[in-house]
C-alpha cells in the first residue's frame, strides 16, 4: 500500500492510502514503469485529478527503510459507459501503450476479478464520502460480489454489474523517483528524473 496525494478544487492537498496492484510498462520500454491503482470513479480523488492530472505516491518499505516518492502523470480508465472527462498530461509511457493498443478494459475487468469478493462488494455502496445516519444502512449493501463468470441468481448479476459501473484503474507514470535509504548511515537519498525517455541520476541531501 501507498500514500496517494492529490489537489483539490481549492488548491488543498489530500492524501489517502492505496492498494498497489500492478506495474505496467510499454512493450521493449520497462524503463517507462507505471504504477496501478484502482479506484471508484465517483471518488473525490477522481474530480481531483480532472482538475490537475498529475499527483504523488509516497511507499514506505518498512523492512528495508526505503521510502519512494514517485511523481508523474495519471489517467483514470472507467467503465466502457462512463466519460471521466480528465485532461490528460503530457505522458511518454502511456501514450506508448494506447499505440500499442494496450487493451484496457481487458486490463480493468482482470484487477476487478482478482480481487476479494468482499472488497468486490465495496463499488456497490453510495459513493465515498456521503454523509450517512449509521452504519447500520452499509450492512443493507451487498457484502460480497462473486467472480465474472460465477454469478448465479440475479441478484448476484445486479450486484457486479453495479460494481463494474463504478469501477476504475488509476495509473500513475513516474517522471520523477525520489528514493530515500533510512538504513544506510549516513542516511542516502538518490533522484531520478526522467526527460522524454532518458533518466538522470542525482545524489542528494536526505
Amino acid at each position: 500500500m501507498y500514500q496517494l496525494a492529490t489537489v483539490d478544487a481549492n488548491h488543498d492537498p489530500r492524501s489517502r492510502t492505496v492498494v498497489h496492484r500492478d506495474f505496467l510498462h510499454p512493450e521493449g520500454a520497462p524503463h517507462l514503469p507505471i504504477l496501478l491503482t484502482t479506484t471508484d470513479v465517483r471518488s473525490p480523488k477522481v474530480s481531483h485529478l480532472r482538475g490537475h492530472p498529475r499527483a504523488e505516491v509516497t511507499w514506505w518499505m518498512g523492512g528495508s527503510q526505503d521510502q519512494f516518492r514517485i511523481m508523474g502523470p495519471v489517467r483514470i480508465i472507467p467503465p466502457p459507459a462512463v466519460a471521466v472527462n480528465s485532461p490528460r498530461s503530457e505522458s511518454v509511457a502511456l501514450s506508448r501503450l494506447d499505440e500499442q493498443g494496450f487493451d484496457w478494459e481487458k486490463k480493468r475487468l482482470a484487477v476487478f476479478d482478482s480481487m476479494s469478493a468482499h472488497m468486490k462488494a465495496s463499488w456497490c455502496c453510495p459513493p465515498p464520502g456521503t454523509v450517512i445516519a449509521s452504519y447500520e444502512e452499509l450492512k443493507q449493501r451487498p457484502q460480497t460480489v462473486p467472480k465474472l463468470g460465477e454469478a448465479e441468481t440475479e441478484e448476484d448479476k445486479r450486484n457486479q454489474e453495479q460494481a463494474l459501473s463504478n469501477f476504475a484503474l488509476l495509473l500513475i507514470e513516474a517522471v520523477e523517483v525520489d528514493w530515500l535509504q533510512l538504513a544506510e548511515k549516513p542516511n542516502c537519498r538518490t533522484r531520478f528524473t526522467r526527460s522524454g525517455e532518458e533518466w538522470k541520476e542525482e545524489l542528494i541531501v536526505p
